[in-house]
């Protein structure tokens, strides 16, 4: 075999892993991000100001919330059950610590704490968890592209063929669900009617750098016959296409119908085509072509499963945009949240119920047809990481409560509370705001450059793999690859972050 078809042969015929499996993994990027916030909140507490050097924080935030997560996929996925454990024992620690050595003045009975966190005010025009969210999907995605290549990668988190969960089957559908969190049907803040199709207007705009990425990653992997997995998407498809095609067609019909209903047009939508893969040859003929036999001759036929599974993936689209909408409710208080995180657990027992029963009335998970149980487990585990992300925020708040004046990067901002700004006539400013502005954070940087990030991975995935024959590598060469792949595209996100350079003109 040649070393192309030996690296096709090795992310092929997979299987998947388990849901639990991959719900630990999940709790491993929240307890990260609030394990580098209570260690700067610590600092804060000893030097009575917050980290200010550009060299150590870039450090911190890479060691704390990047390489856990590629040690995780690596060498450490054989404990991946104990790591969440461990992870949330050093938080506590680190928690005990400050709670102990806050200053005496503050102090005060525990009770009293959470009465006063419960009625703390955030600042209501900034929701952390979802930024966080996708910047996370991009960082684990980034990191699965090029780990994937590796032997020390387990073959269970790869794509799974034909059915199965792997956790390279969610990033999919996560990418999908992050940018229907911060589509134009959900920014629109104006009350004011807008044109029917003014949002499908920008998209039309916005989705052409998608198209010409498309191209471009065709046009290359053809001419250097890189290896590829010709049943992900096709010969011809790719992610870039499906992500362009989805957001276009999820902003037609959100011109056709009130946005506020998405999840019903959803639900009918991902029903629809669970029933034609049912009751009809469809599901045969995106498995094993027109002639049964897994022929790709014509467009359609080539590219099969990139061009039906939009359905699904168009389902996820428009049942994430209601979530973002559910989001987006003016929440001012802690209680709030408090409260919109019971919604969140209700949804979540309810779709991971609905899984259960998809599973046994139709068919397994399959991300080669985005089926209908596909399309519960990418909305369930979504929510999950959601939930889980907010829960973090609102952990950080409360120890911000306990040391006065510290600030954490890409947290919840607390503000007056309104009684007190009329009272006063001023704004709502959150507290510790410029502290937080003069703090580099990497986070925030990935966010001003997503696509750029994204972009730069496929880009040393491709340079890395025609360079170093990446199926016989050792564990030691694999860990110090993937760690310098992922410093080098974060330390650019980085540098364009500090000199305020956003690399979107469209």
């Amino acid at each position: 075999m040649s070393q192309k078809q030996l690296k096709e042969a090795f992310i092929s015929n997979l299987n998947g892993t388990s849901l639990l499996e991959i719900s630990a993994g999940l709790s491993l990027a929240p307890l990260c991000l609030l394990c580098r916030g209570l260690l700067l909140i610590l600092y804060y507490l000893h030097h009575g100001k917050p980290l200010s050097s550009r060299k150590y924080s870039l450090l911190l935030d890479f060691l704390l919330l990047v390489s856990p997560l590629l040690f995780s996929c690596t060498v450490l996925s054989p404990i991946i059950f104990f790591m969440p454990v461990i992870l949330a024992a050093f938080c506590a620690g680190i928690f005990s610590k400050i709670y102990s050595q806050r200053k005496r003045e503050a102090r005060a009975p525990f009770g009293q704490i959470v009465k006063e966190f419960q009625k703390t005010y955030l600042d209501p025009e900034y929701i952390p968890a979802v930024t966080v969210f996708r910047v996370y999907v991009n960082v684990l995605t980034s990191i699965s592209i090029l780990a994937v290549d590796f032997p020390q990668y387990p073959r269970r988190y790869a794509k799974a063929e034909t059915y199965g969960t792997g956790v390279m089957d969610l990033g999919v559908g996560a990418f999908i669900f992050g940018n229907a969190l911060v589509c134009p049907e959900v920014r629109q803040k104006s009350r004011m009617p807008q044109p029917r199709f003014s949002s499908l207007a920008r998209q039309v705009f916005s989705v052409w750098p998608l198209i010409s990425l498309g191209v471009g990653r065709l046009l290359s992997v053809k001419s250097i016959e890189y290896h590829e997995h010709t049943s992900e998407y096709g010969v011809h498809w790719n992610f870039f296409f499906t992500l362009a095609f989805v957001r276009l067609a999820a902003s037609l019909l959100l011109a056709l119908f009130p946005k506020d209903k998405a999840w019903l047009v959803a639900l009918a939508l991902a029903v629809l085509y669970q029933l034609l893969l049912s009751t009809t040859s469809l599901k045969a003929f995106i498995l094993h072509g027109s002639d049964g036999r897994g022929s790709r001759l014509g467009f359609l036929d080539a590219n099969r499963e990139g061009l039906l599974s939009l359905l699904g993936y168009l389902a996820i689209y428009l049942a994430s945009v209601q979530v973002g909408l559910w989001l987006l409710r003016r929440r001012a208080s802690v209680r709030g949240w408090l409260e919109a995180l019971r919604e969140l657990v209700l949804a979540l027992l309810v779709l991971f119920v609905l899984l259960q029963l998809c599973q046994a009335c139709t068919e397994p998970v399959s991300r080669r047809l985005a089926n209908l149980p596909f399309c519960t487990w990418v909305l369930a585990h979504c929510l999950l990481l959601l939930g889980f992300f907010v829960l973090t925020d609102l952990a950080l708040v409360f120890t911000k409560l306990l040391v006065k004046g510290s600030s954490v990067p890409c947290c919840w901002k607390v503000v007056q509370p309104p009684d007190s700004r009329e009272k006063h006539g001023t704004e709502a400013v959150p507290a510790g705001r410029e502290d937080e502005m003069s703090q580099l954070c990497l986070i925030s940087a990935i966010n001003k450059n997503q696509l750029l990030f994204f972009l730069l991975a496929n880009v040393m995935t491709g340079a890395v793999n025609i360079l170093i024959d990446t199926i016989h590598s050792k564990a030691a060469f694999t860990l110090c690859i993937l760690h310098l792949y992922m410093f080098l595209n974060c330390l650019i996100m980085y540098i364009l972050h500090a000199r305020d350079i956003v690399l979107k003109f469209w």
